[in-house]
């Protein structure tokens, strides 16, 4: 957390004021996130003018140039407890708020309590050869995902399918809450190794986690710990969830009590009726 949809949810709440102003200054409050903050980086950003804001898998990226026409990329990643807000510059600073991206009429503010989210530069204007986005995979969104393409992948896959789903060097973005939820929506049980999911439940799954990633982003994304907008309101989609922290309850479609596993140190929910 946060994923895919909290992700794009924050970078639509930033398109509407950031895009074409300039950051008068960079603050860090702290010497490091999850990577070193060098206070040269906060030098750097200072005059720069955000052209753009896109996102790649979990990433946000910033497109900069200063007046002088030199590129650069500002990578931000919300690690497991970030969130970037939009306040006024006398917004009273709270304890874990450590960067201040200081903009003429409004402040972008990046707090993350756990401090394993990252904020990176990457000079020049080829984004894709930075090593933490070149090993990104296929963008679950994009004209690339399909059934046709997710049943190639996993033909000589034994690995359980819903870890699989989560391998951001094959797919990006799909977390734990989206992959057990369009599993259940695929009725592909999360235990089933990969490469004995056919063509046509390849089909219905990718269609499934498409389906699963926008209704989020339309939801504002997940809120089960500390994820906010950047006007701090929060997501509303765990509350749709059909399996996700539903241990116990019945299933919404048959009645069969919702189990869990762990699958690579995360909890697995799902339904063993609905499942095969």
């Amino acid at each position: 957390m946060p994923e895919l949809p909290e992700v794009e949810v924050s970078r639509l709440g930033l398109l509407p004021c950031l895009p074409g102003q300039t950051i008068v200054r960079a603050i860090f409050r702290v010497p490091k996130l999850r990577h070193a903050l060098p206070p040269e980086l906060a030098s750097k950003l200072a005059g720069m003018r955000v052209r753009a804001i896109l996102r790649r898998g979990k990433y946000l990226l910033f497109d900069c140039a200063n007046g002088d026409e030199q590129r650069g990329w500002l990578i931000i990643h919300l690690g497991m407890s970030g969130s970037l807000r939009l306040v006024s510059a006398d917004t009273p600073v709270q304890k874990h708020d450590h960067v201040d991206l200081v903009f003429p009429n409004t402040v972008l503010r990046f707090r993350d309590p756990r401090r394993f989210g990252a904020l990176l530069w990457h000079e020049g204007s080829d984004i894709e050869r930075h090593p933490s986005i070149a090993v990104l995979g296929v963008e679950p969104l994009s004209h690339d995902f399909n059934g046709e393409w997710l049943y190639a992948v996993t033909r000589r896959r034994n690995t359980p399918i819903k870890p699989l789903l989560m391998d951001s060097h094959l797919l990006v973005g799909v977390g734990n809450i989206y992959a057990a939820e369009a599993l259940f929506r695929a009725g592909v049980a999360p235990t089933r190794a990969a490469r004995r999911v056919g063509l046509e439940r390849c089909r219905g799954l990718a269609a499934a986690i498409r389906a699963t990633l926008e209704e989020s982003i339309a939801a504002g994304g997940s809120s089960v710990r500390d994820y906010v907008h950047s006007d701090g309101g929060a997501g509303s989609f765990q509350t749709l969830c059909s399996v996700y922290g539903r241990a116990g309850e019945p299933c919404r479609v048959c009645g069969t009590p919702i189990r869990v596993l762990r699958q690579a140190g995360r909890s697995t929910f799902y339904c063993p009726c609905c499942q095969r």
